[in-house]
C-alpha cells in the first residue's frame, strides 16, 4: 500500500474536520435568554459564566441586535454545570459593559436578579444548572 501524499492528506484533513465541527458537542445544550427592559439601541450582549470566570472573560457568550421590550439571545454548547448568566444593554455598541467610577452605566441583569448592594453580586446568588436539555433564563435589566 502507497503512503499518502501531502495534498490527499491536507484533503483527508479537511473532511474530518469539517465532519466533526458539524457534530454537536456531546452533553452540551443550549442557554436561552429572554432578556426584558431593553430600550432596544446597540446590542443585548450575553454570558453564561463558571464559577473561575464570573465577572471576567466567560467561556460562552453571544450578542445579537437589541430589540426595544424583550430580545431573545441564546447561547449554544453549553456544558451541563452551574453557571451564573449575565445580560447587559450595549447601547453604544463598544462591546463592553461602560462604568463610571466601576458602576455600570448602562442596563444590565444576571439570572435569578441578585441584589447588587455595595459591590457586584455574588456567583451564588446568580447560579443556575444547566442540564442537557434546552435552558430558559429571563433576565430583567437594571
Amino acid at each position: 500500500m502507497k503512503p499518502m501524499n501531502r495534498s490527499a492528506w491536507g484533503a483527508f484533513l479537511c473532511a474530518a474536520a469539517l465532519c466533526c465541527t458539524a457534530l454537536p458537542l456531546a452533553g452540551a445544550a443550549t442557554v436561552d435568554i429572554k432578556v426584558e427592559n431593553v430600550t432596544g439601541k446597540g446590542k443585548v450582549s450575553v454570558a453564561v459564566c463558571d464559577r473561575e470566570r464570573f465577572l471576567k472573560q466567560c467561556a460562552y457568550t453571544a450578542s445579537v441586535p437589541a430589540e426595544a421590550g424583550t430580545t431573545k439571545v441564546t447561547v449554544s454548547d453549553v456544558p451541563p454545570g452551574t453557571f451564573a448568566v449575565l445580560a447587559y444593554e450595549d447601547a453604544n455598541d463598544n462591546g463592553e459593559l461602560d462604568r463610571v467610577l466601576g458602576i455600570p452605566n448602562e442596563s444590565w441583569g444576571m439570572s435569578r436578579a441578585p441584589a447588587a448592594m455595595f459591590g457586584p453580586p455574588k456567583f451564588e446568588d446568580a447560579a443556575i444548572e444547566v442540564k442537557d436539555e434546552p435552558t430558559v433564563v429571563d433576565i430583567k435589566l437594571r
